[in-house]
């Protein structure tokens, strides 16, 4: 399997609010992402899929990865003390490997920046995503034999255009250099 993570996103992409009667679409589509992976674990079980969405289902804290007009995944944002996680990020298995998710992650990890928050997120331990989290900066932090966990600190956000531009022009010393 060859990296695609260099790829731009497809154009038309947005982040669209849930609403209640969202949840059976949104576990579909989880469905349909996880499968692969749970099969492979051995672990695939519909109804414990349905029960762990609709424990953290919050449509506040969950939008829709729309491309095109079209629902592609979905993904939830959880605000907890001092930081955020990233409690589901599922990419329907036709739109994968376009680099939506990298999208949605620089949308997440930009918010979160904004407010000075780091992000944790959990993975399944022998799920493909370990690279995926670590090109966006998260560093593995624990280990529980199941789930990897891992935390990307926030960043510095870039200095406002202008006060960058104001960095660039020449300077005069004080002598009429």
């Amino acid at each position: 399997m060859s990296a695609r993570h260099d790829l731009p996103p497809p154009p038309d992409l947005s982040l669209q609010p849930a609403c209640d009667d969202d949840f059976e679409a949104l576990l579909s589509l989880r469905l349909a992402a996880m499968s692969e992976s749970l099969q492979r674990l051995g672990s695939y079980d519909p109804q414990r899929a349905r029960e762990r969405l609709s424990r953290a289902f919050e449509p506040s804290h969950t939008r829709h990865i729309v491309c095109a007009g079209e629902r592609v995944g979905l993904v939830v944002v959880l605000p907890k003390d001092g930081h955020l996680v990233l409690d589901h990020l599922y990419i329907a298995p036709s739109a994968q490997r376009m680099g939506i998710g990298a999208w949605v992650m620089r949308q997440v990890l930009a918010e979160a920046d904004a407010h000075g928050l780091p992000v944790e997120v959990s993975a399944l331990k022998l799920s493909e995503a370990d690279q995926f989290w670590r090109r966006h900066g998260f560093e593995l932090r624990h280990d529980d034999g199941w789930d990897l966990h891992y935390r990307r600190p926030p960043r510095a956000l870039a200095a406002p255009v202008a006060a960058a531009e104001a960095d660039d022009e020449p300077r005069r010393s004080a002598a009429g250099g």
